[in-house]
């Protein structure tokens, strides 16, 4: 083969996706999930504390389905709504407990922890990449908007999520337009394009890892680029760590930067609830 036959080649294929390219989709963590290295960064998660003051509710959703929620409420009236999206492991005891944390160290808010996953939960790498290979956009979008729904037309919604869910805390605080008021995103993929962006109106913390090497520094650069390219307030801090550092359950949690990243994730909770 001469070589303008085998550029010609190599062209097409690219165009047509025949070539595995090492970038991966803006919004889909998905593609990460048959990734051995990425497999390996992620441990099976070790067991959280059981003793739980929430509980599981019906989150109604169009068409007369519903999909559930841990739900830690307010104990006296408030629109205040915080919706909690959990890592690529489901809605375990993990982001219950993270859900009880913020509970107690916000004022009468009602905190949503949702559960993307119609309760699947995985313990190990290989189920927790199945099951989000398996997630439709459109299933965890109804479920965000049965939430958004039941919050009320008057509600002001936060949002906070880690890994897959910090990907579904942006994408939740976009649809939830002017009632946004807070989104906080650790290590999750962002959304890449500028019209995807446009309807959000909350403000953003991106909390990322200089060490990751899939939700990279250059993936945060960018997307702070864009975020302050098409007007939208933007933070970004980046933390010499791994990937999944913030997470308790994780047997390579980097206590001190956990616990700096979430004493200003619950500072901009704070300020802008």
């Amino acid at each position: 083969m001469n070589y303008r036959i085998l550029l010609f080649a190599l062209s097409f294929a690219l165009l047509t996706g025949c070539v595995n390219t090492a970038e991966k989709s803006a919004d889909d963590m998905a593609d990460f999930a048959d990734d051995p290295e990425f497999k390996e960064a992620h441990d099976d998660p070790r067991a959280a504390a059981a003793d739980y003051s929430g509980e599981m509710i019906d989150i109604p959703v169009e068409g007369g389905d519903v999909g559930s929620a841990y739900a830690l409420m307010a104990e006296s009236e408030s629109d205040e709504y915080l919706l909690v999206f959990h890592e690529w492991w489901g809605l375990n005891d993990n982001i219950k407990e993270e859900a009880e944390r913020l509970y107690g160290a916000l004022d009468n808010v009602n905190v949503l922890a949702l559960d993307l996953y119609d309760g699947k939960v995985a313990t190990n790498p290989d189920q927790a990449g199945k099951i989000m290979q398996s997630i439709k956009e459109e299933r965890a979008r109804a479920i965000i908007q049965g939430a958004l729904t039941m919050a009320g037309p008057e509600a002001e919604i936060s949002t906070i999520g880690w890994c897959f869910g910090g990907g579904w805390s942006l994408k939740a605080s976009i649809m939830a337009k002017d009632r946004g008021q807070a989104c906080v995103m650790y290590y999750g993929m962002p959304v890449q394009k500028a019209d995807q962006l446009a309807p959000l109106e909350a403000p953003i913390l991106g909390i990322f890892a200089e060490k990751d090497g899939w939700i990279t520094p250059e993936v945060a650069n960018d997307f702070k680029a864009l975020a302050e390219a098409t007007g939208k307030s933007i933070e970004i801090r980046q933390f010499e760590a791994d990937h999944a550092f913030a997470n308790p359950s994780n047997p390579a949690y980097n206590e001190s930067a956990a616990q700096e990243a979430n004493a200003l994730a619950l500072a901009f909770l704070k300020e802008h609830m």
